[in-house]
């Protein structure tokens, strides 16, 4: 199982500074007005030798008191249900309000680690009127700073001896795994039950009907691989819970887990924020990813369609457009193998190693014919370029002046290596290191 840090607590008190804080980005609004989180927003950390994945649970609310805490709730209960570890942050400013005692409430009856975070503790005497804090029943509390980070550094010390130091996941040995990710109601478990030929899954029209995460061995046609899909049963009295932030954390497991990313797409909704979510995690990890638009049977459609959606998704990832995509009918078993293929290949891509001396007389050349524009005066010469060890594709060129290479020339050295190269799916690395 993935290490995943939930941060939790009413609106306002500093919960996507926090979050900013630890990812080490600026990836969350930060703002005085309330509520300004409304897609749920995640990122990788680490923290002496130990990852952990960050979701800021921070949702959108809207009128009355009691549909802040409504909302609230929602959040804290699938927070409870699917974290490692949930930090429940906490303002001195303000003190306790009861939306943080209807919180801590439901903390207290959970069997997950919680760590109250005190934020906006930046004096002596805001120190002390953090001791307010222990009459939540939640045992001890932390002190920081969400904007200068004062005190972030002894939660996080203490944070990382509550989290798994060795995540391990099924042992299927040097299996492929293949996770089958999207939003709700996708055909995610249909396309699983498709190519296992039961109904392995539960499968309904109401959205959101996955649980858990199953890794299933699936062997047969030429084919060898792991399937993990976030299959399982969901009561029907569940179904009002937030979909797109349990979809997050589902993906966050699925992929965290897996080589290939299958990306399944509805035809009949385009491509949503959601699904470009989805993929940014994937790329982020640096997983293999395929697209399948599903439902394609249900779309009206013409000899150019095909083209005008391939090209609506190219510009909705850019720059990072190479990327299969591939228009199925799960209900109808339409290229399902097709998929499985593509994935197979993408697996292959992921581990290509390319010969050192091999790579040097391919590239050389090119930069030689196109060497690096010069910055702020600075010439940089590129001398040597290898692959590095890691368990996916990226690259380190030996130059002069490294600082001053442009971004758009990194992107040059990029698309030269996936044109004479079969890179097709997956997220590459470039290096710029001084010789």
């Amino acid at each position: 199982m993935s290490n995943i840090v939930a941060i939790v607590g009413r609106p306002n008190v500093g919960k996507s500074t926090l979050f900013n804080r630890l990812i080490g980005e600026r990836r969350a609004i930060v703002d005085e007005q309330s509520g300004v989180t409304r897609d749920r927003t995640y990122g990788k950390s680490i923290w002496n030798g130990v990852e952990f994945t960050v979701i800021d649970s921070g949702g959108y609310v809207r009128g009355s008191d009691d549909v802040f805490e409504a909302e609230i709730r929602k959040q804290v209960e699938i927070a409870i249900r699917e974290a490692s570890v949930v930090m429940f942050v906490v303002d001195v400013e303000s003190g306790i309000l009861p939306a943080d005692d209807a919180v801590a409430k439901m903390l207290r009856k959970s069997d997950k680690p919680v760590m109250v975070v005190v934020n906006k503790v930046d004096n002596h005497a805001r120190n002390d009127d953090a001791t307010e804090f222990y009459n939540l029943g939640l045992g001890d509390y932390y002190c920081i700073s969400g904007i200068s980070g004062a005190g972030t550094g002894e939660l996080l010390d203490e944070l990382v001896t509550q989290l798994e130091k060795d995540v391990k996941e099924p042992d299927f040995g040097d299996l492929p795994k293949f996770a089958i990710v999207g939003r709700p109601n996708v055909g995610k478990s249909s396309f699983t039950n498709a190519l296992l030929g039961e109904e392995r899954n539960i499968v309904t029209d109401i959205a959101g009907t996955t649980r858990d995460s199953i890794h299933t061995r699936f062997s047969g046609f030429g084919f060898d691989f792991v399937l993990v899909d976030t299959a399982g049963i969901r009561k029907k009295k569940s179904v009002h819970e937030d979909l797109e932030f349990y979809s997050v954390l589902r993906s966050v497991r699925a992929i965290e887990s897996c080589d290939v990313c299958i990306l399944m797409l509805d035809a009949t909704q385009g491509f949503e924020g959601q699904d470009m979510n989805i993929l940014h995690l994937a790329q982020k990890n640096h997983k293999g990813i395929v697209i399948l638009v599903n439902k394609w049977d249900l779309v009206e459609k013409d000899t150019h369609s095909v083209k005008e959606y391939t090209e609506l998704i190219h510009e909705r990832i850019q720059p990072f457009t190479d990327v299969p995509i591939l228009f199925v009918s799960v209900l109808n078993m339409q290229r399902i193998h097709k998929a499985l293929e593509t994935a197979v290949q993408v697996f292959q891509n992921r581990n290509r190693k390319i010969p050192t001396r091999e790579l040097n007389e391919f590239i050389l050349p090119i930069i030689e014919n196109r060497p690096p524009p010069m910055t702020k005066g600075k010439s940089i010469k590129i001398k040597f370029v290898t692959q590095l060890p890691t368990h996916f594709p990226a690259f380190a060129f030996f130059c002069s002046n490294p600082q001053y290479l442009r971004e758009d020339y990194r992107r040059f050295l990029e698309n030269q290596i996936r044109e004479h190269y079969d890179f097709s799916g997956v997220p590459m690395e470039i290096y710029m290191r001084r010789k």
